[in-house]
């Protein structure tokens, strides 16, 4: 069973006129107005920014929010920031992705079994959502994951986007998770027929100081690929099976 690319693309014009946040519309499109020197040029996208990648993606990766100057500028997940840079040029090398940079949106890469997605559409200051947004913007990634049936590895960029993309896959599923994973880089957990796989950020607090290094994000990537291409690979860590029982949210 596939996912339907319109029922995707439904989904990303309800994100893209999603106004639910005050807080995070009067952020992103003050950003988008202001802008900064490097960018004061450009056409900046200001909306919500939707999900991108293969509608029969069997990779999921699930960030924490789009950058003040990047997607909310470019209207593409992880594009127009040096956390972009990171990812696109790792999923390049693992053959996820058919360039090793994302520029825009109109640009001609694409996302091979693989989506990515967060678990806030809007950027936010500071780079910190609140628990209420972190909530309202849920469903749009609900609504991604009953989409997107063929998935079998979602990785979590961040705690934020480990925690999301567990609670919006228990709640797609109507199951409880117990006990609920513990985000650590590199961690990984199989919940019935799901991998999920914890990598720090790759922010630049996270790269530029050492904590998160291309050897580190480079190992999330081979585990996932590894699964997917059912290879086993002696230096990988071993999934821990976590129960999970029916529940009706």
């Amino acid at each position: 069973m596939t996912s339907s690319p319109d029922g995707i693309a439904s989904v990303h014009t309800k994100v893209t006129a999603c106004r639910r946040c005050p807080r995070l519309v009067a952020w992103r499109e003050q950003a988008a107005h202001e802008r900064v020197r490097r960018f004061a040029s450009s056409e900046y996208w200001g909306k919500g920014v939707p999900g991108f990648g293969d509608p029969r993606a069997e990779l999921l990766i699930v960030g924490l929010a789009p950058a003040a100057h990047g997607a909310n500028r470019t209207g593409r997940m992880f594009t127009g920031d040096r956390s972009g840079e990171w990812l696109y040029r790792t999923l390049h090398r693992f053959g996820f992705a058919t360039k090793p940079e994302s520029v825009s949106r109109t640009d001609s890469l694409r996302l091979v079994r693989c989506y990515i997605t967060a678990s806030v559409r809007c950027a936010p200051p500071g780079n910190k959502p609140s628990r209420e947004e972190r909530e309202a913007c849920r469903p749009f990634l609900c609504s991604e994951l009953s989409l997107l049936r063929r998935v079998r590895v979602i990785i979590g960029l961040g705690k934020i986007g480990f925690d999301a993309g567990l609670d919006a896959w228990s709640r797609v599923h109507s199951i409880r998770v117990q006990p609920k994973p513990r985000f650590g880089h590199g961690e990984l957990y199989r919940i019935r027929n799901v991998h999920f796989v914890a990598s720090y950020h790759p922010s630049q607090q996270n790269t530029f100081t050492g904590r998160l290094t291309p050897a580190m994000f480079d190992s999330v990537f081979a585990t996932a690929r590894g699964i997917l291409l059912d290879e086993t690979d002696s230096a990988a860590p071993a999934a821990r099976t976590v129960a999970a029982e029916s529940h009706q949210w």
